[in-house]
Formats: structure tokens, C-alpha cells, sequence
């Protein structure tokens, strides 16, 4: 611009976007925000810019100009030159060291119940997350903290003394998990039938926090069952942590805390003795903190947690990974930690997601009309060892690479059909749809990668020797081949955009448009059938790169791709 116009332009208000379909153009710069220096009509801006671009810059061969949108073409040369760096650089995708250091926590669950569905989606968008940000430049902790402590967890080991006969995960072959999963749902039937044993209930979490032996002991023994359920659960789904809290530990770091907003003024006791932050001032409103009887609640051990996590690890950043249900809970916690004087307070942010309802509508575990996470896992199991069986194409593999296989393709399947979803939205589950072969699938692109490896195996058969140096500026790609390379390309700015909007989503639907050209490149492009052996190895490397590019965008959502299948 300041060559044509004597203008600087703010390299900000440039706007530059793919090419849409429909035009001719590779990249399309958008001239409204230019109008002001060239003092011309949207398209005599366009063609006097183009007309310069294509005079002065070797890579740009060709433009058209419609209606203020300036779409450029680009040179074979300038393809083949970005695929080459492409194809040699092993960590394609991996954004720059940011140096900042960011906690994510995930999962969270209650020690009085299993998981299931709805734990499902909020793992695996924490691991998701983590894995995002790790390759956005950042240093990340995963964090979970375990609610293992509350009324919630007594009432499970009320329900177990009164009702269960001192039964025991070995004693009954239940996982230890779903036992105590039993026995809250149990309490929710006792209790509309006898409302007084809430008092009861809460008499023993009284015990507990005042150290009763009994009570102590029964609630170690049942929470180890819990512990072992999810190790197993955790296991299955390919989730670890790198640091785990404990909701027993932590509440007494909030008590403190609220101590502390006392002497402070932050807080206020009432008759009762309950103590209390009036939020009123702040658009919200009265927010209990400390219970007359002084056992803590939800917030309590959320202010002592946050700050043992920021004091330990100097935390750059705070992400939760918690359900939209909990949007007003984030929104008090902030404010109370900037009121008790907490500058990080600021860094935390709460990632909102929506729910996972089924066609028959919403889960409820008190009712226990949950889907359950292990069952879950092992149908998925089932439904792609049965599509896999139809296929007919597995006779050579052994039954341990088919049992491989299967729990491959099951749990890709089950991952992908929900970090596809934007984490804002609530989601319908459909199991079977999740395993389909064809469209927007995991297993749709785990075979597109099986496929992309059966062709680069029977290369190597043919002693076909290829690599990044076979991409030069001697062969022009084809209009197909650019289009893969333009899509390669956007990669990095795909994870990017992912991580600016912790949206894991971002790089499923990539991964997916990546496949998908793939396949439409392979219907219409012979590979190992082309004669011109420089364009037979520019090929094997395009798709090469295409493979190594899909399992690093899928690696990113958790989610493995068989070399067969």
C-alpha cells in the first residue's frame, strides 16, 4: 500500500481469508478496510492492488477482483516451496514456547457414584484442552480434584450400613465404583419414603469433619473402592493426571481462608453462626461460605484449592473444565477471590460446557438413570468389532491385533463424536451413529489414515524409495494437489484458533476436512499406478505428510489411528 499509495497500512486491519469454492484464487484479501487510503471504488482498489501484486511479488501469479474482495492465485513455485518445508519439519503443528504455565483441571468427579456419560464428555475435553494448549507453546499441569468428602459421600455410607449387609466389591463381584453408585441411589428411595434420615445424614458428616473413628474408617473404606472403580474407568479412556487434590485436604485450606475474609471484612457471621459474602453490590447476591455448624461447603474448599494451586505452582493461568450448570458458581468464586485480595483471581477461567442428554432426555444419578462410563466403553467395543466383522477385511490379523482394533475403533469413535461438538453446546448422544464408517466420524478418519499406510506399505514393497527431498519446484502440483497443500498448510492456524477458544472442536472438524480431500484426491489421482516416477514419490510424500499430519490433529483429541484396518 505504501508503494502504491504512499501509505502505511496497519498490518492489523488486514483482512485475508481462504478463497471461497465457488471463485477462482487461493487466498482472498478483503479491500473495505483499505478504501480509506486508496480514496477509490471497492473494485478499482482490488484491480489497482492486484495489478501491483502481481508486477512486484514472483509468488503470486494471477488475481480477479469482485466486488471489493480481491482473490489472489499463487505460483506452483510457492506450493512446492511450502510443502517442502512441511514435509521436513517433524513438528509441524507445534506452536512456539509461549513460556506461560496453565492448570487444567478436569473430571472432578464425587467418590459416590461412578462415572458415566456426562463424565465422559467433561475428561475428554480436559484432556483435549491439555493436549491444545501443550502444543500452543504452553507448560500445562492436569489437575483433578476429588470430591471426597460432603453430605453427598455420607450418604452413600449411611445407605451402606443400613441396607447393603456389609457387602463388599469382592464379596459381590460389582466393581467397587458401581457398589457405592448403589447405595446412593439406594439412600434416594430411603429418603423419600423416611425424610428424617436426612437429619441422620448430616449428624455423620458432623462426625466425620469432627474426626469420629468409626465414621473415618467407614468412609476410607468405601472411598478405596471408589478409587480402584475409576482407576480402571480412567485406564480405559486413556485419561492420567499429573497432580491429584483431595476435597478432605482441601476444605480445611478454605476454612482458613474464611478466617481470614472475616478479620478482613469480606465475610460476615450471622446469629447462627453460619458465615456468609454479601455479593448483593455486585449484581449477585448472598453466598454462604461456612455453615452455622461449621462444616464447609462446595466454595469453601474451591477458595482453598485455587490458592494452594496458584502459591505452588505460579500459575500463569487457571482453566476449569466444568459443566454450564456451574456458570453462577465460577462467577462468585472470582469475585470472592479478588475481594480476599487474590490479583490471579483474574487468570481463571471457567470453560463452560454444555450438556450430554440422551433421546430420552437428561441423566439423573440419584435416580440412576445414567448411562454408565464402562458400559459405555465396552458397547463401543462391541459395535466396532461388529461393523469391523461385516467389513470382512481383518482375516489375516491375529486376535489380539483384532481385539486392539476393536477397542481402537470404539473409543475413537466415542471420543471424536463428542469433541466434535462445540464444548458451548449441548449434545445428543447416539452410539450408533459415533461408529459409522462414512462421514464426519473417528472411525471415518482412523480408516482414511488405514488406508493413506496400506498404500505407503506396498510402496515400500515395490522398493519405492521417497522423501521430503522428492518435493521440488521442477514438478507442478495439480489443482487437487494444491488444494491438499492449502490445507496442510493451515494446520498451525487451526491449532491457533483452537487454542484461542479452547475448542478442541476445531481440530476435529479439520481433521475431517483433511481426510475427507484425501479421499476425493484418491478416487480422482493414481498413486502407485502413475508412470512418472519424480511425480509417482512427490505423491507417496504428499500423502505421507497427509498421514503424519492426521494422527498429530488426532493425537490432539486423545484419539489413536491403526495403520490397518
Amino acid at each position: 500500500m505504501e508503494a502504491l499509495y504512499g501509505a502505511k497500512v496497519d498490518p492489523s486491519t488486514l483482512q485475508v481469508q481462504v478463497t471461497r469454492k465457488e471463485f477462482e484464487g487461493d487466498y482472498t484479501l478483503v479491500c473495505f478496510p483499505l478504501l480509506k487510503i486508496s480514496h477509490a471504488a471497492p473494485d478499482a482498489t482490488g484491480n489497482a492492488l492486484g495489478e501491483w501484486l502481481v508486477a512486484n511479488v514472483p509468488e503470486i501469479a494471477a488475481f480477479n477482483s469482485v466486488k471489493g474482495f480481491l482473490n489472489l492465485l499463487f505460483s506452483p513455485v510457492y506450493w512446492d516451496e511450502m510443502f517442502a518445508a512441511i514435509a521436513a519439519d517433524p513438528d509441524f503443528g507445534q506452536l512456539p514456547s509461549t513460556g506461560r504455565r496453565i492448570m487444567v483441571e478436569f473430571s472432578s468427579p464425587n467418590t459416590n457414584k461412578p462415572l458415566h456419560l456426562g463424565h465422559i464428555r467433561n475428561n475428554l475435553l480436559g484432556d483435549s484442552v491439555s493436549r491444545l494448549l501443550k502444543a500452543g507453546g504452553n507448560e500445562v499441569i492436569k489437575a483433578t480434584l476429588v470430591n471426597d468428602r460432603g453430605v453427598h459421600i455420607c450418604k452413600s455410607m449411611y445407605a451402606w450400613e443400613k441396607l447393603f449387609d456389609g457387602k463388599t466389591p469382592q464379596s459381590t463381584g460389582i466393581k467397587g465404583d458401581h457398589l457405592v453408585g448403589d447405595c446412593y441411589v439406594a439412600y434416594a428411595k430411603l429418603e423419600k419414603e423416611h425424610p428424617e434420615v436426612n437429619e441422620d445424614v448430616h449428624k455423620m458428616l458432623v462426625q466425620w469433619e469432627e474426626g469420629d473413628p468409626h465414621v473415618r474408617e467407614l468412609w476410607s473404606m468405601m472411598n478405596g473402592w471408589v478409587f480402584e472403580g475409576f482407576a480402571e474407568t480412567y485406564k480405559a479412556l486413556g485419561i492420567s493426571f499429573d497432580r491429584t487434590y483431595y476435597e478432605h485436604d482441601t476444605y480445611l485450606l478454605g476454612k482458613e481462608l474464611v478466617q481470614k475474609g472475616l478479620q478482613m471484612g469480606v465475610f460476615e457471621k450471622e446469629p447462627d453462626g453460619s458465615v456468609w459474602c454479601d455479593l448483593t453490590a455486585d449484581g449477585l447476591d448472598r453466598k454462604l461460605v461456612l455453615r452455622g455448624d461449621g462444616t464447609s461447603v462446595y466454595i469453601t474448599q474451591d477458595l482453598g484449592t485455587a490458592e494452594r494451586r496458584f502459591s505452588e505452582y505460579a500459575l500463569d493461568s487457571h482453566v476449569y473444565v466444568v459443566g454450564n450448570e456451574q456458570d453462577y458458581h465460577f462467577q462468585v468464586l472470582k469475585l470472592i477471590l479478588k475481594k480476599l485480595g487474590f490479583d490471579w483471581a483474574d487468570q481463571i477461567y471457567h470453560l463452560s460446557y454444555g450438556m450430554v442428554e440422551l433421546p430420552e432426555g437428561k441423566m439423573k444419578s440419584r435416580e440412576g438413570t445414567v448411562v454408565d462410563a464402562d458400559d459405555l466403553i465396552r458397547s463401543m467395543y462391541e459395535e466396532a468389532k461388529k461393523t469391523s466383522e461385516e467389513s470382512g477385511k481383518l482375516a489375516d490379523m491375529s486376535d489380539e491385533e483384532k481385539d486392539a482394533l476393536y477397542h481402537m475403533i470404539g473409543l475413537g469413535a466415542l471420543k471424536y463424536f463428542i469433541i466434535k461438538v462445540d464444548p458451548k453446546k449441548t449434545m445428543l448422544f447416539n452410539p450408533k451413529e459415533s461408529i459409522d464408517f462414512n462421514g464426519n466420524t473417528g472411525p471415518f478418519i482412523q480408516y482414511t489414515h488405514a488406508r493413506i499406510r496400506s498404500i505407503l506399505r506396498k510402496a515400500l514393497e515395490q522398493g519405492i524409495a521417497f522423501g521430503p527431498a522428492d518435493v521440488t519446484t521442477a514438478l507442478e502440483p495439480s489443482a487437487k494437489e494444491i488444494r491438499l497443500v492449502k490445507l496442510l498448510g493451515l494446520y498451525p492456524a487451526k491449532v491457533a484458533e483452537a487454542n484461542a477458544s479452547l475448542s478442541p472442536a476445531v481440530i476435529a472438524n479439520y481433521a475431517y476436512d483433511l481426510a475427507k480431500e484425501f479421499n476425493q484426491y484418491y478416487h480422482d489421482t493414481p498413486i502407485l499406478k502413475e508412470e512418472d516416477a519424480a511425480v509417482l514419490r512427490f505423491r507417496l510424500v504428499l500423502i505421507d505428510t497427509l498421514a503424519r499430519t492426521l494422527r498429530s490433529a488426532m493425537d490432539l483429541l486423545g484419539i489413536q489411528l491403526p495403520d490397518r484396518m
